[in-house]
């Protein structure tokens, strides 16, 4: 079998995507020895990213003309048993698609998209979805509104949860508060928030519940630390900070690494996540496998992720994140139990499955192109 994959996301920053097919090229170089795999990357340097025994091909960082030309031809040169890809497929792709939607957002919350994104993304991610062999997505919650949305067929839907890395485990907090202050300059005690700066993530009402939870609670040493990229949305975060009456203790990291990230989980008192719509979630698995407390939202795909490892909270309500907050700071006893809690939970999510999964639906889809093909030629000859 020879299958390939769309990994132009690596090197990109593009977080969740870039994560996803990270770990699964790892999985997959340790699972199945027998196929090929092709992995088509646009960054200069991506190819570190992609195991050795890869076939690596370049394709446009462009997006019109990677999706209307260069993986077509790719694809048509190859002619592997399948292109996996992430929300998009290219043009008059020659082979089954296998298509990963982590979440239908811009159907569900178009007001959280740039007009003109959201209506490209219904359009493409639509004829994706209906052209594609099989679609796969990580929560239970997305597969319903890809059925709704789309009308896809249940049973070629496959829900594959992400997984944890290992690098993300329990440390003790001091050494890694140590590296964020020499990294950041942020001293502990701190409060931690990871998503790139868009409305969807909710970083404006996380501010407002914070200037509530010092106002209330004065003898709070806590400071807010926003980790995550910037997008077309980040002035006006940045704005509602700089005019909050607590602004001296809210500080953004920007992009950050792996490295990083394991320290600022690592170091961080608790870690809220006050997402409006997730189709997964992977900052909460990643926060609980460091050892830390969650608070997170109620809606979307957050709370089945969570599964009772967390305290949720109505993401459009400033004072019950403020109380969410408040009850795990103040009370160690609580604290503690969550954080123990949440270790088991992200115990769940291996990456290693998911690209077992990922493999036997490459496998699954492989097969029934083949019988396809051999009943359209058998039909032929006679």
């Amino acid at each position: 079998m020879r299958f390939a994959v769309d990994a132009h996301a690596l090197g990109r920053n593009l977080t969740g995507n870039e994560v996803y097919v990270r770990n699964l090229l790892s999985g997959f170089a340790a699972q199945d020895k027998r196929s090929e795999f092709v992995a088509y990357i646009s960054e200069p340097g991506a190819e570190a990213m992609v195991p050795e025994q890869f076939v690596v091909r370049r394709v446009s960082s462009n997006p019109f003309r990677r999706l209307g030309l260069d993986l077509t031809l790719r694809v048509r040169r190859d002619r592997p048993d399948l292109l996996h890809v992430q929300y998009t497929a290219p043009l008059g792709c020659p082979v089954p698609v296998v298509a990963t939607v982590h979440d239908v957002s811009f159907i569900d919350r178009p007001e959280f998209f740039p007009a003109l994104r959201a209506a490209q993304l219904r359009h493409t991610v639509r004829h994706t979805v209906q052209n594609a062999a099989r679609v796969l997505t990580p929560s239970e919650f997305s597969a319903h509104c890809i059925r709704r949305a789309f009308g896809f067929p249940a049973d070629r839907i496959t829900v594959v949860p992400n997984g944890v890395s290992p690098r993300f485990h329990l440390m003790a907090r001091e050494v890694r508060r140590g590296r964020v202050e020499r990294r950041f300059g942020i001293p502990a005690p701190y409060i931690l928030m990871v998503g790139d700066l868009q409305p969807r993530k909710n970083q404006i009402g996380l501010i407002q519940a914070f200037e509530q939870l010092v106002r209330s609670h004065p003898e709070l040493p806590h400071r807010l630390v926003l980790a995550g990229q910037d997008s077309w949305y980040a002035s006006r975060v940045k704005e509602a900070a700089g005019k909050s009456p607590v602004s001296s203790r809210i500080h953004f990291t920007g992009f950050v690494t792996d490295t990083e990230l394991e320290g600022l989980y690592g170091g961080c008192d608790l870690f809220v996540f006050p997402s409006f719509y997730e189709g997964f979630g992977i900052p909460i698995v990643e926060a609980m496998a460091s050892g830390r407390a969650v608070v997170c939202s109620s809606t979307t795909a957050v709370v089945e992720v969570a599964d009772g490892a967390a305290i949720t909270f109505d993401p459009a309500s400033p004072a019950q994140m403020t109380r969410a907050m408040r009850d795990v700071l103040l009370d160690s006893e609580l604290r503690a139990r969550m954080e123990k809690k949440g270790l088991q939970r992200a115990a769940a999510f291996q990456w290693k499955e998911a690209a077992s999964q990922t493999l036997r639906v490459y496998h699954e889809v492989a097969e029934q192109s083949r019988i396809s093909a051999a009943r359209r030629s058998q039909v032929a000859a006679r």
